[in-house]
């Protein structure tokens, strides 16, 4: 029995996320780690595009990585650490884009494309509901049709 639960317990924990920090860029101060570690996961991996800095192996997301700890022993904030690794690489690295001018399409396409598609839903409803289902022959048609049957 406890062989199964360990061998759950591993399997559970193979589901965790694995973070990529190596224990060599752990920083020594624990609250300038936690604050490097709330950066990084707002940050995206320009090599791999769908992880994290701190979630990615990739050479760059180690280097971005080294790069907010080190902004961060500066004495930079976290405001300007983000400004600064945007400035160099767009809003693209960021996982979660601003609300901006600039990026009103990226926020409003959702919002936009719902609407379209309700309002066609709509309208193929209403056009379907407009023709009559079922509707019973005229006398020229009656006789079109049994001409054509040979009845």
């Amino acid at each position: 029995m406890i062989r199964v639960l360990v061998a759950l317990f591993l399997c559970i924990a193979s589901f965790a996320p694995a973070f990529a920090v190596n224990p060599d860029e752990v920083l020594a101060d624990p609250a300038l780690e936690a604050r490097a570690r709330a950066i990084s996961a707002k940050l995206r991996c320009m090599v791999c595009q769908n992880q994290s800095i701190d979630d990615s192996n990739a050479e760059l997301a180690k280097d971005l990585r080294l790069l907010v700890r080190e902004r961060l022993e500066n004495g930079d904030s976290d405001e300007a650490v983000i400004a600064y690794v945007v400035s160099r690489y767009g809003e693209f690295v960021l996982l979660k884009p601003r609300f901006e001018a600039k990026t009103l399409v990226l926020w409003g396409m959702p919002v936009v494309l719902l609407v379209l598609g309700t309002v066609t839903l709509v309208v193929a409803a209403r056009r379907r509901g407009r023709r009559p289902a079922g509707a019973p022959l005229s006398k020229d048609e009656k006789e079109e049709l049994d001409k054509l049957l040979g009845s």
